[in-house]
């Protein structure tokens, strides 16, 4: 976290953590002067100890419970309604506590199963109220889905979102720092603006170099457009 800090950034998500206690945590990042925004967390203890999971988030003083994808099961069309069923009732009792339930995409979710994405089954039975998106910049494009018009729809869920670029090695694409791929991070952060997304999220789930150095690569290049 100190190194994230130094870095610049001030606002954090916090997923996978090992043995730490949440109080310690929020001390170390309150140290820092890091926010914890966002969190994923285990969709059965979203579904199972909902009333657990806000508890927990009230200690990182965290308003957005990310779900950090749909479990297997539920991505066909015979058991997707189970899970607008199953999450449904979660989703509405962590509305109730003041704070939102935030799916975060890959590019499974842009298949078309009986002429419908997943993505749109999540919209139409989730209102803004009850779900948001934290958009994942990349997994959009590796989709072949138009990153901008996905943004406009989602415009009303978008308080997170996660940033990272796409380039290519050979005929591979790979994942990189923002602005040092090919997508049109320019275009992609003024579709931002427009949809009042409040906090743009680094991640990077494989990296080239060391992954301090990918972080501080996307910050630069963010700060150098005035995005701090």
């Amino acid at each position: 976290m100190q190194k994230i800090a130094e870095i610049g950034y001030t606002t954090v998500q916090v997923s996978a953590l090992g043995p730490i206690e949440l109080r310690t945590l929020k001390e170390i990042c309150d140290e820092l002067s890091l926010q914890i925004v966002l969190t994923h967390t285990n969709p059965d203890r979203i579904l199972n100890e909902t009333d657990r999971v806000i508890e927990e988030h009230d200690i990182l003083e965290c308003n957005y419970i990310g779900i950090g994808a749909m479990p297997d099961k539920y991505r066909g069309l015979d058991w997707y309604s189970y899970f607008a069923e199953d999450f449904g009732e979660a989703a509405g009792r962590i509305a109730e506590a003041g704070k939102l339930l935030m799916y975060h995409n890959h590019h499974f979710e842009f298949e078309k199963i009986d002429g419908k994405r997943l993505i749109e089954r999540l919209i139409e039975d989730f209102s803004p109220e009850e779900m948001g998106i934290t958009l994942d910049t990349y997994w959009v494009q590796a989709a072949g889905a138009d990153v901008c018009e996905w943004i406009d729809i989602l415009k009303d869920r978008l308080h997170c979102v996660h940033l990272k670029d796409m380039s290519v090695q050979g005929t591979q694409q790979v994942m990189a720092p923002v602005m040092e791929g090919n997508m049109n991070f320019r275009g992609i952060l003024k579709a931002l603006e427009k949809a009042n997304t409040k906090h743009l999220l680094i991640e990077q789930d494989v990296c080239q170099t060391s992954p301090f150095d990918c972080l501080k690569a996307s910050y630069d290049n963010l700060a150098a457009l005035g995005y701090r």
